[in-house]
């Protein structure tokens, strides 16, 4: 009898084998691996309750808590935004430059002596833009990564997502939690045409020219930068979040270098932690799917994707994307 590839019917607890496409096995949690039809065919009765499952309720619990613990945001004080015009949904599409003047008016540039803030800039200029083009990846920067890692699993934020994670029989050490981070985020994978030319992070954080356009570039830390340098020029925010302190969220149209965006949303004044540690529990807890947050006792959902042409360790999934599904 045939069954569909990327389907879980009729084959709940079958061994893992690294030609199928997805699993349906009673690890693909764990592993990130699973069919996206896995709970409606292969959840036991009552698994929802268990004691390792990840509920909403457990992710609007858990993002709250990430959101108390973000000590490293920047205060009211340290940002002055000029947001300008916001554009129709019919706007964003159509590249007019409709504020004159830069979206970032001030910042308080002492944040970025902060370690989680300085470590994470020094990645940042370690990525070919343009997808197809082969990552060279130095040991200089393999450190940077390790550093990256080092300095945000000091943070109470991070420490509060492992022992989450922990609990919910995600990761077994911090150790494991690390090096899963490593993989996940950093490991390169090919957008192109076989080259290794992209990884989560660059995505996500650094941003990548795909076909003309910007994919990915949802960080407001290297936004800033680019801007401060003249490279990037703010178009219009088509959303602006209720919060009416840090971290904010704006739903962005920009030109990078020429390249257009036309909704790029992101946390505004959030600590590199706090992003890097809200879209890695939307990875885990639902990859491929809206996840429902709660911050500052606002709803909020985050998108992810998992990449699906290569694996790593035992089928493991790589972050395609993960970004703030902005209305």
């Amino acid at each position: 009898l045939y069954t569909a590839p990327d389907s879980c019917e009729g084959r709940c607890g079958e061994p893992y084998n690294k030609e199928d496409e997805c699993h349906c096995n009673t690890e693909c949690r764990r592993y990130r691996n699973c069919c996206r039809d896995y709970d409606r065919h292969c959840r036991p009765e009552g698994f929802s309750s268990s004691w390792d499952a990840i509920t909403d309720q457990d992710l609007l619990h858990i993002s709250e808590q990430l959101y108390k613990t973000d000590h490293n945001k920047a205060q009211p004080t340290d940002i002055t935004l000029n947001p300008q015009h916001q554009a129709s949904p019919d706007e964003t599409d159509d590249q007019e430059d409709r504020s004159p003047q830069p979206l970032y008016k001030y910042v308080n540039e002492k944040l970025f002596s902060k370690p989680t803030y300085s470590s994470f800039i020094k990645l940042l200029d370690n990525y070919q833009r343009a997808t197809g083009r082969e990552e060279d990846v130095t040991a200089e920067e393999l450190r940077e990564q390790d550093n990256f890692l080092k300095e945000v699993m000091k943070t109470e934020l991070m420490k509060k997502l492992f022992a989450f994670l922990h609990e919910k029989n995600r990761y077994g050490s911090e150790q494991e939690f690390v090096a899963d981070l490593k993989e996940m985020w950093f490991g390169l994978y090919s957008r192109g045409n076989g080259e290794q030319d992209s990884s989560g992070f660059e995505h996500v954080f650094s941003g990548e020219v795909k076909k003309g356009k910007v994919s990915g570039f949802h960080n407001w830390i290297r936004f800033y930068l680019l801007e401060k340098q003249g490279i990037v020029n703010y178009f219009s925010h088509n959303f602006n979040g209720p919060w009416d302190t840090y971290p904010d969220v704006l739903g962005l149209q920009f030109s990078w270098d020429g390249f257009y965006k036309e909704v790029g949303s992101a946390f505004i004044g959030s600590s590199p932690e706090f992003e890097f540690g809200l879209y890695t529990l939307c990875f885990i807890a639902r990859p491929g799917r809206a996840c429902h947050l709660s911050l500052g006792g606002y709803s909020l959902s985050v998108q992810t994707y998992t990449w699906t042409k290569s694996t790593y360790g035992n089928g493991k999934k790589y972050i395609a994307t993960a970004y703030i599904i902005s209305p």
